[in-house]
């Protein structure tokens, strides 16, 4: 099936005219924005104040750790028994490569980009491909206003008929790829803006993916007007793509942000603390009202006389009280950002700012804030586990036996929560009180960070040990 140039740009048109009809760009830089601090943006200040108490971005930097963690792999297994033990040693050789390719692409990192790209943009996607320089399996992160499905109201990569994404890139840099890749022509490769000359002249690339009648993956790159890279096969089964939504909306592929219903409380509290500033700038300071016909000029300067016609100095002068601020403003600020994070499972104890008296007890209400962030979080692991089975379709290209496997998937997280660790040392704190385990037992398994020179320690246990058996 040939697809023409004009074909693709009139599907990018129509990807680029949907993602505006649902205000996607706006809502994107608005949340953008008001995540790294530029709350008043667009706003004339003429020179009042605009300060900015930003706990939106805690309470979502809070959400992305506590729903992701360093300790994230994915483990592979032959279904059935039989073929399980007959295959033990190969499904160790995929575990080994799933292990490289997660290290290599440093998964637990991007992983909380990922989750953080989707709670700020609404959704997050990842593009994994063949690096033709290294010949690894390469993962990268795609934002979603560069990905356009070719079913919009469909939100499941493989059931998409086509996929598209694209780059800015320089024309000359293009020119040359396209005449690396057969094109004789690559001069017709234009600036999509008109104007644009010399180095700094860019344009649009698009990679088309899509299914061939055998289901097989093919890609092609194009630019307004002209072929970049021909049809390729990829030799894979599945779209190399992964797409989160962080809240989803009906009958479409992109979803709502975390933050998108949060602004309008960061924008009331941004409001009630310059007004109350601006309050406290004019008002804050008590004025002196004095009697013009007595005193001709008032003078601040400390421990200057002060000359008044007449006699006496009763009534001379006075100093206004000032203005008080209304204690509710404080309260109502204070209310709003609790009740914001309250919602969002960003309680006290689980932002760490409750004293640990009772380490159940707060491990109990820890629990029960993450609750919100529940769905967010299984979203997210379903997402890890479809790049792993993306994972095992590169190696499937590369190893025809991989086929004759029926491979099953496990994803394996470890906690990521301060207080399991607190939890876990002081079970064994109360083990070694209670005479269960010795004291080696509990340095080989108590955290790295709690005992300067764990394993130093450990080894010094277990030479003196030695000694004392030699010596009996």
């Amino acid at each position: 099936m040939n697809i023409s140039c004009e074909q693709v740009w009139a599907e990018y048109e129509k990807m680029c005219r949907y993602k505006e009809s649902i205000g996607l760009y706006d809502t994107v830089r608005v949340n953008e924005n008001f995540f790294v601090g530029r709350q008043w943006e667009g706003v004339v200040s003429n020179g009042l104040p605009t300060p900015v108490f930003n706990f939106l971005k805690r309470v979502t930097l809070f959400t992305v750790a506590s729903n992701t963690s360093d300790k994230i792999t994915i483990e592979a297994a032959v279904r059935g028994r039989e073929r399980r033990e007959a295959y033990e040693e190969r499904a160790q050789q995929i575990n080994e490569k799933l292990a490289y390719i997660f290290d290599e692409n440093k998964i637990p990192s991007l992983v909380r980009e990922y989750m953080r790209n989707a709670a700020v943009d609404g959704d997050a996607a990842t593009y994994s491909f063949w690096d033709e320089e290294t010949g690894e399996i390469k993962t990268e992160l795609i934002a979603n206003t560069r990905v356009g499905f070719g079913n919009p109201e469909e939100k499941r990569v493989q059931n998409q008929p086509y996929i598209l994404i694209t780059r800015r890139e320089r024309v000359s840099n293009i020119r040359k790829r396209a005449a690396d890749y057969g094109n004789t022509n690559p001069e017709e490769i234009l600036p999509d803006e008109t104007g644009e000359t010399g180095d700094d002249a860019r344009a649009t690339v698009i990679l088309r993916l899509h299914k061939d009648e055998s289901g097989g993956i093919i890609a092609a790159e194009y630019c307004k007007n002209a072929v970049v890279r021909p049809p390729w096969a990829l030799g894979l089964r599945l779209y190399p793509v992964t797409w989160l939504c962080w809240d989803y909306v009906r009958d479409s592929y992109h979803g709502q942000a975390l933050i998108t219903g949060l602004i309008p409380n960061q924008i009331y509290v941004n409001k009630l603390f310059a007004m109350t500033l601006l309050s406290l700038m004019t008002t804050a300071y008590p004025k002196v009202v004095f009697d013009k016909t007595r005193v001709s000029e008032w003078d601040n300067g400390i421990g200057r006389a002060i000359g008044v016609n007449g006699g006496g100095v009763d009534n001379v002068a006075k100093l206004l009280d000032p203005a008080h601020v209304s204690p509710q403003i404080a309260d109502f600020i204070k209310l709003t950002v609790e009740m914001t994070q309250s919602m969002l499972g960003a309680t006290g104890a689980a932002l760490g700012d409750t004293i640990p008296y009772n380490t159940s007890a707060i491990i109990a209400l820890q629990r029960a804030s993450a609750t919100p962030s529940e769905l967010s979080k299984q979203n997210l692991y379903d997402s890890v586990l479809e790049l792993g089975r993306i994972y095992i379709d590169f190696m499937k290209s590369d190893d025809e036996e991989l086929n004759e496997l029926n491979l099953g998937l496990r994803l394996k997280v470890g906690s990521s929560s301060y207080w399991s660790e607190i939890a876990a040392t002081q079970t064994l704190d109360n083990l070694l009180s209670a005479g269960k385990i010795s004291v080696l037992d509990y340095l080989e398994r108590i955290p790295d960070d709690y005992i300067t020179d764990r394993r130093g320690l450990i080894e010094s246990i277990k030479l003196r040990e030695e000694n004392i058996g030699g010596l009996s």
